[in-house]
């Protein structure tokens, strides 16, 4: 340990991202990116914007992507926050929305950056156990807390609520922030956006990494009630007024200029997630039925470390947590049908080693 720390920089446990590895013909299934490139309108946007206006300071407000969100998502700009990747938007909640008097609630199995945050910001949490099958309930919410935070679809299960749960959620505690987190809805859950009318208590945070292959732009945003997102202002800009560049704004508002690309692009995960399911489950895996771009899944002859392991032997990334209940699953993201066909070579290889062995 360094001597010229922090105590709370000693005290961190930071979250692990997946490995990004510099090494070439892998068949990387770890991080959930997108297996098909950005909209071209988005290069050509960005190349557009590589300009001598690059020694200016971007928008800090990002007046022209909040309103292209806005009259995406059918809300007003003034319900619009956007943040360097939904990370960000989510360190801003958790300061601004989840740090109460009374404990934070989120799941015991879930994004590894919840519990991390909790500790980095001190908000006293309580984590609420899956069920048996792993989905979240929400009746096991019903209890005092300061706010609640959810991932829906969930992550790292792939499972997902339905609006008319989130609905239930939010009828039960209308004086407490519910954040509702939707990295992965587009691939097939229900957003909750519809709710916000309804609901001030309610913010929905949403990236354009996953479902908009942009991951490496960096672009989140969250939308709620106008007190909500002044909130969050007002934490960003004791922070980081300028928190995404030219390049990134203009980008991502070409991305929303391109409905048909993405809509494209989503049809063929959604098969490919579909058809890898179906093959994993002639191999023998349990495969939890997921509402995102990857799959949660095990095989009762093989554990999950072991698995990971001999797939990283074969050139196969996929990611495995090594925690509590979930120890003997991968989750495994959905790339292209040539990936999916050297996953599924590499298992059954694993397997015929396992059988033998």
């Amino acid at each position: 340990m360094n001597r010229f720390w922090s105590r709370l920089v000693h005290e961190l446990h930071p979250y692990v991202p997946g490995e990004q590895p510099h090494v070439a013909d892998l068949v990387k299934l770890n991080t959930n990116e997108s297996p098909f490139g950005p909209s071209r309108r988005v290069l050509e946007a960005i190349r557009d914007a590589t300009a001598e206006t690059l020694r200016l300071y971007p928008d800090p407000n990002a007046t022209a992507l909040r309103q292209s969100l806005a009259a995406y998502h059918g809300v007003r700009p003034d319900q619009v926050f956007v943040g360097n990747g939904s990370d960000e938007v989510l360190a801003h909640a958790f300061v601004a929305l989840l740090k109460q008097d009374e404990p934070l609630l989120f799941p015991d199995i879930t994004y590894g950056f919840y519990p991390a945050y909790c500790r980095l910001f001190g908000i006293h949490a309580d984590t609420v156990p899956l069920d048996a099958s792993l989905r979240i309930r929400i009746v096991d919410y019903s209890r005092p807390c300061g706010a609640i935070i959810l991932p829906n679809p969930n992550a790292p299960t792939g499972i997902a609520l339905s609006r008319a749960e989130i609905a239930a959620l939010l009828d039960a505690h209308p004086d407490q922030p519910v954040v509702v987190d939707e990295a992965y809805v587009d691939f097939g859950a229900e957003t909750a956006i519809p709710l916000i009318p309804a609901y001030p208590n309610l913010l929905v945070v949403r990236t354009m990494s996953k479902s908009r292959a942009l991951a490496g732009l960096r672009v989140g945003y969250a939308i709620g009630n106008p007190g909500l997102i002044e909130a969050l202002i007002r934490v960003k800009d004791s922070f980081n007024s300028y928190p995404l560049d030219r390049l990134a704004q203009a980008g991502a508002i070409a991305s929303l200029e391109d409905e048909e690309h993405f809509q494209r692009q989503l049809s063929m995960v959604i098969d490919e997630r579909d058809r890898m399911t179906e093959m994993l489950t002639r191999l023998g895996f349990e495969v939890l039925p997921s509402a995102a771009n990857f799959v949660f899944t095990r095989h009762p002859a093989c554990g999950g470390a072991a698995l990971a392991a001999g797939l990283r032997e074969r050139r196969v990334l996929v990611r495995h947590f090594g925690k509590p209940r979930i120890a003997d699953y991968l989750r495994i993201t959905v790339g292209k049908r040539s990936d999916t066909d050297a996953l599924l070579t590499a298992l059954k290889a694993e397997l015929e080693r396992a059988s033998s062995s």
